[in-house]
């Protein structure tokens, strides 16, 4: 049945701010679904609160309303846009279907002529709400594990006194596991089912017998109004059941399963599907399937939307599910479209997988000081990154390298635990190391039947870890001088970092790096194409690995590289990497603006970045896109490879930041601000130096290396102090002193924690209003101030934590001049090419300069939506030479102010420290427009600002 003429108007419902358990990947789901609809000629009106992201960029939509996600903004926009003729609900994650539920009962879809698309009622209250779902599965035939569900605390108790324990309690109507835990004594049941009933918005929940230490399995699946349905991808989790999928590290495709039992879960999953009403999309399907030969299976959930999951089945098989699932919302069938990647075949067409993808979650517990580490039904991460390799090793081994969490694969780089009770108590309380842990329990001999006994990891798994750490035994054994070329060879193929194979032998990086060219071992690049290469791909998708040379007839010897270089003139823009605090989703909105801006200027732009919940990784967003490490050796050999004119690393936040100093020591020219300005401003006695030179007030500070130092500058400086490290991104390791006990705790801690790093000790402006500006600047030293915004919180709240207004609303002219004085000033002293970042402490009408960032920042995306004007696009083609800033007609659009609103994730961590200070602990963000400072909500945040200022 091909297209629904009737639909002319659709409204796309976001995910609002980023909280843990809802990222990034519904604005990718999101983005994707737009194009999707309005390649059809049907016009998109989006509503999302979130200013960070793509999604909510002008381009994105006909009309975009940047408003809080709520049934009152949806009347206004069904009032303002009579012709909607359909919602669309299932591309924001579970706000969204709950926002939608709230506006079906309420009338409101009713009382307009909105039809829902993509899903319908019954579909989400059958799959949400635990009871439903429970008997349409005894209906259907389908396993299900012993549950009863209550809706009160007496209830509860009952079934709890039936079952007896381990229990699970899982809430219905909530994502990211938020109110489930595992029970295992009776003495914490009331305090977790208490937590399990207020966090179900309709106070119930579903208590089920553990099934513990069983395999979790996920299918990803597409469905059509003709009852079509193909299986994306299947996904197995690493970690048993007991730990979130979200938390667990998961390969697709499943490496564990029978073909018997994944036949049974398939026609399970089909089953599901077809059985929960009219539903046409996509949808995940989790599964439980016992540790033993009778693999008995277990159904625990359906999502009858786009996913996490599904994020990650798209970026593996490259086929794009919310593509196709809008598609099928507006009533195509699967046969009647095309796979996106062959161009060739059908979308009926499953995709088949000859790599293998090890996704691995990214966790922030040090911004959540008192937070309870240990991994279980409550998703704690808060972003992923994923390898794809040829086997299991490489992919684990690249997901690893991809974390930024200074580790360059698993174990060989002396960073390992050595501690035989440290080891088995992280493997028996699963921690988010745990996938190192496992490896360093191996080098101490433990046996693998002890470590699967404690984790209920899969032997096939353990035994992969192990392969690993006796080739590293083996490598150990030689000298670079003696290496043999097959061992290399193997080590490369299995995952194995130059550095972490130089680790082994005792030498340098480079050295091994110069061994491999000699020998010809090269990276080769591999095409993501959805068929094992039986139809041609014409997507330009790819991913490193090593083979063997393939000898011809004629004696000549070569390896087989699927990545074609072209003769054009290429720009490298390194994306960055995974979500965490500090560093989200608006650096990966800068990327993908950089790109859009270099492909206006005639580049062939290239993509490396390792996230899969992103726009930048989608495969249309850049001609090529490389789905890598954000990790030096794998970029060096992209570079080799590619030989681009530049590349970018002022839009991927600290990530790229990092690498510039090698790019720079290796020759690689750097677009836009140079490696010195970059590190001039990071360097705090450098910095201070030329602000010195300038004239510009900055507090008085010292810089220490060891406690003893910092002793001796804390008499010379004032207390309070603020102390933070050098070269660290989201006020990480910052913390206010009032003592000398205090500051020799914090010094200690943070010499330990972040070894070789200066520290510097600032004298704190107690009391002083901060404010910050972003400009841009070419290399003609034009200067464009984009925004200045003030914070509402005292200085002492990192600027990500704060209430911020765009315009400042009660800075004199007086001041406001210092701001755009200073901020040309540094700007044209730091050789600035591109965008630029700076704070301000104010104080007795002084402004003072806190920091400069001579790159993208968390504001650019809040500033661009709120003014209406593509300033990343922009900065690009001034960093790029391609335009001065004087070439731009800047229009900022703004009536009244924005205020930039912090998300916390505070929820996800009981008996967790809530306080802000100045280390960055929000999660996402939202924007507010406001007529006036009369308005209600400002003068309720404004009233609130000193609530929450913490040392």
């Amino acid at each position: 049945m091909p297209k629904d003429t009737s639909i002319k108007s659709v409204l796309i419902i976001g995910s609002g701010p980023i909280v843990i358990g809802q990222a990034c990947e519904f604005d990718y789901a999101g983005s994707q679904s737009a194009r999707s609809i309005r390649e059809e000629g049907i016009e998109v009106i989006l509503i999302n609160s979130n200013p960070a992201t793509i999604m909510t960029d002008p381009t994105m939509a006909d009309h975009v309303y940047l408003k809080p996600l709520t049934t009152k903004s949806i009347i206004e926009i069904l009032k303002e846009h009579p012709q909607i003729d359909a919602v669309l609900p299932t591309m924001g994650g579970q706000t969204a279907l709950n926002l939608c539920l709230e506006a079906e009962e309420k009338g409101i879809w009713q009382d307009f002529g909105v039809r829902l698309i993509g899903v319908d009622v019954n579909a989400i209250n059958i799959t949400e709400d635990r009871e439903q779902f429970k008997q349409l599965l005894e209906r259907i035939n389908v396993p299900t594990a012993p549950a009863k569900t209550a809706t009160s605390y007496l209830e509860g108790k009952e079934i709890a006194q039936e079952f007896g324990f381990p229990l699970v309690i899982r809430p219905s109507f909530t994502l990211g596991g938020t109110g489930a835990a595992v029970v295992y004594k009776k003495e914490d049941f009331d305090e977790l089912l208490t937590r399990g009933l207020e966090a179900s918005p309709i106070h119930e929940v579903l208590i089920d017998k553990a099934l513990m230490g069983w395999k979790e399995y996920e299918l990803e699946l597409l469905r059509d109004k003709n009852d079509n349905v193909v299986i994306i991808c299947s996904i197995e989790n690493m970690d048993p059941m007991g730990i979130h999928t979200g938390d667990s590290i998961t390969v697709a495709p499943a490496m564990t399963l029978s073909d018997t039992t994944f036949q049974k879960l398939r026609d399970y999953a089909i089953l599901m599907m077809r059985s929960i009403g009219n539903f046409a999309g996509g949808c995940n399907v989790q599964f439980a399937v016992s540790p033993d030969e009778k693999e008995d299976i277990v159904a625990i959930e359906i999502n009858p939307r786009v996913s996490r999951s599904s994020a990650l089945a798209s970026k593996a098989t490259g086929y794009p599910i919310a593509k196709i699932a809008s598609k099928l919302a507006l009533g195509y069938n699967l046969d009647e479209l095309q796979n996106q990647i062959t161009k060739s075949t059908s979308a009926l067409f499953e995709p088949t997988l000859d790599y293998v993808i090890v996704k691995i979650p990214r966790w922030n517990f040090d911004k959540f000081e008192g937070a309870d580490r240990t991994l279980g039904l409550q998703m704690k991460s808060v972003g992923e990154v994923m390898g794809i390799g040829r086997s299991f090793q490489e992919a684990l081994h690249k997901a690893t390298q991809s974390l930024e969490i200074k580790r360059n694969g698993l174990g060989a780089d002396g960073k390992g635990y050595k501690n035989y009770e440290q080891i088995i108590e992280k493997l028996t309380f699963a921690s988010w190391d745990r996938v190192f842990v496992i490896y360093d329990a191996i080098a101490m001999g433990i046996p693998l039947s002890r470590i699967h006994e404690i984790t209920k990891i899969d032997m096939w798994f353990l035994k992969q870890y192990e392969e690993l750490y006796t080739l590293e035994k083996e490598i150990s054994n030689y000298k670079i001088s003696n290496l043999p070329k097959e061992l290399l060879l193997e080590a490369k193929q299995k995952g194995f970092a130059d550095r972490q194979i130089a680790h082994m032998m005792n030498c340098l990086e480079s050295e091994v790096h110069t061994l491999r060219m000699d020998q010809n071992i090269n990276r080769v690049f591999k095409l993501v194409d959805t068929c094992a290469a039986e139809f041609k791909a014409l997507t330009p998708y790819y991913y490193s690995t090593f083979e063997a040379e393939i000898e011809k007839a004629n004696g000549e010897r070569y390896v087989d590289n699927e990545s074609i270089v072209t003769d054009k003139k290429k720009i490298i823009v390194l994306g960055s990497g995974p979500n965490r605090i500090g560093q989200g989703i608006e650096f990966d909105y800068s990327c993908v603006h950089g790109v859009l801006a270099a492909k206006e200027c005639g580049y062939e732009t290239i993509m490396i970045n390792c996230n899969p919940e992103t726009v930048s990784t989608d495969f249309d967003t850049a001609d090529k896109l490389y789905f890598e490490p954000v990790f030096w050796e794998h970029i060096y050999d992209i570079i080799q490879h590619e030989k681009p004119e530049g590349v970018i690393v002022q839009l991927g936040g600290q990530t790229a930041l990092k690498l510039a100093e090698k790019l720079s020591k290796y020759g690689v020219k750097i677009i836009g601000t140079s490696f010195d300005a970059l590190d001039l401003a990071e360097d705090r006695g450098r910095f201070s130096d030329l602000l010195r030179e300038l004239h510009i007030p900055f507090p008085q500070f010292g810089i220490a290396e060891t406690a003893d130092e910092a002793s001796a500058l804390a008499d010379t400086l004032d207390f309070p102090l603020l102390i933070r490290p050098s070269y660290v991104l989201g006020g990480q390791g910052m913390k206010i002193v009032i003592n000398k006990k205090e500051l020799e705790e914090h010094v200690i801690n943070l010499l330990k924690t972040i070894p070789g790093n200066k520290l510097l000790l600032d004298h704190y402006l107690a009391g002083a209003i901060e404010a910050e500006a972003d400009a841009i600047c070419d290399a003609d030293g034009n200067v464009y101030i984009i925004g200045i915004m003030e914070d509402m919180e005292p200085c002492g709240v990192h600027s990500g934590d704060s209430n911020a207004t765009l315009p400042p609303f009660n800075l004199g002219e007086f001041v406001m001049q210092q701001i755009k004085d200073h901020t040309v000033k540094i700007a044209r002293a730091l050789k600035t090419v591109g965008l630029i970042n700076i704070q301000f402490a104010i104080k007795d009408d002084t402004v003072y300069i806190i920091e400069a960032n001579p790159r993208a920042s968390r504001t650019v995306p809040f500033i661009a939506k709120a003014y209406g004007e593509p300033y990343v696009n922009y900065a690009t083609k001034v960093m790029l030479g391609h335009n001065k800033v004087t070439d731009f007609n800047f229009n900022p659009q703004l009536k009244g102010y924005a205020i930039k609103q912090p998300v916390f994730s505070f929820s996800k961590f009981h008996n967790v420290n809530k306080a802000l200070g100045p280390e960055m602990k929000s999660t996402g963000e939202s924007i507010l427009f406001i007529d006036d400072l009369k308005d209600d909500q400002f003068y309720e945040l404004y009233s609130r600002r000193k609530m929450y200022l913490s040392k």
